[in-house]
């Protein structure tokens, strides 16, 4: 099954009105015959917006900002991933993704279960983690599975959605800049597709500080689309058998249950 994907890379519009942004971008996919249009974490509000703003805006998802989006969405007739600050009644928001249909019905929603605490910015201060996977849906164009940014990170996860039958995984991303770190998102979006003989797709901001450079890997770990570090809509067309015939050639994505471990240890 032949699909084409769109990767929104964008960066925040200096007038906030992150729905004309949608709005534009999915003009642009629909007259590039995309059939899914991915938009990057943190799309509805800036992460570096002063803590108590960024938890005041968080919306639920089926709230203003998301309606629209699903409007969006079903105007222009695309399946569309996006991500939003959904509102957490019981503590700080959830870092959330939201997959639609081209009739703007909501597919799936994901809560990022991993989140970014490292030695320079620890996300779990302002938001709260996921405590469930995404189980990949059903689509025209296969199975379609959810993850984000950091969750790249997590092999385990990208194996349990294989496992699921996933054929095209989707990691919304605000991939920070760094020594090397350009390097290893491209490494791990191959790593993960190569382990997982899956289709694998990263869509990176590109404001001050993200690195863009959003990329679809296929099965065999070959970046088959890759996009520069400014604002651009990178698109290309795949072809989900090919998972298929890299299970059918060297067939990795096995299930661990009949495994079991040693009762005794083994010198």
């Amino acid at each position: 099954m032949q699909v084409t994907i769109g990767l929104a890379q964008t960066k925040h519009p200096e007038d906030g009105d992150v729905i004309a942004l949608v709005e534009r971008f999915a003009a642009e996919a629909h007259s590039r015959g995309v059939d899914m249009l991915v938009f990057p974490e943190s799309l509805m509000s800036r992460y570096e917006k002063e803590a108590e703003a960024f938890v005041r805006e968080a919306e639920p998802v089926d709230g203003a900002f998301a309606t629209a989006l699903d409007k969006v969405a079903a105007r222009y007739g695309l399946w569309m991933v996006y991500t939003l600050n959904e509102r957490n009644p019981k503590g700080n928001p959830f870092n959330t993704a939201i997959i639609v249909d081209s009739t703007g019905t909501k597919r799936g929603i994901y809560r990022k279960i991993h989140l970014f605490d490292t030695d320079f910015t620890h996300e779990s201060d302002r938001m709260s983690a996921g405590s469930a996977l995404f189980e990949p849906i059903d689509t025209p164009f296969g199975k379609i599975g959810l993850a984000i940014c950091y969750d790249l990170r997590f092999p385990e996860q990208a194996r349990a959605a294989a496992l699921a039958g996933c054929d095209i995984l989707i990691y919304p991303a605000a991939w920070v800049s760094g020594n090397t770190k350009a390097e290893q998102w491209h490494t791990l979006l191959a790593a993960r597709a190569i382990e997982n003989e899956m289709f694998v797709v990263g869509v990176s901001r590109v404001d001050e500080g993200y690195i863009g450079q959003s990329a679809i890997a296929n099965p065999y770990g070959i970046l088959v689309a890759q996009g520069g570090t400014g604002e651009e809509l990178v698109t290309a067309t795949i072809d989900t058998s090919l998972r298929e015939e890299a299970l059918s050639r060297m067939p990795v994505s096995v299930s661990y249950t009949h495994l079991t471990l040693p009762t005794k240890r083994i010198v």
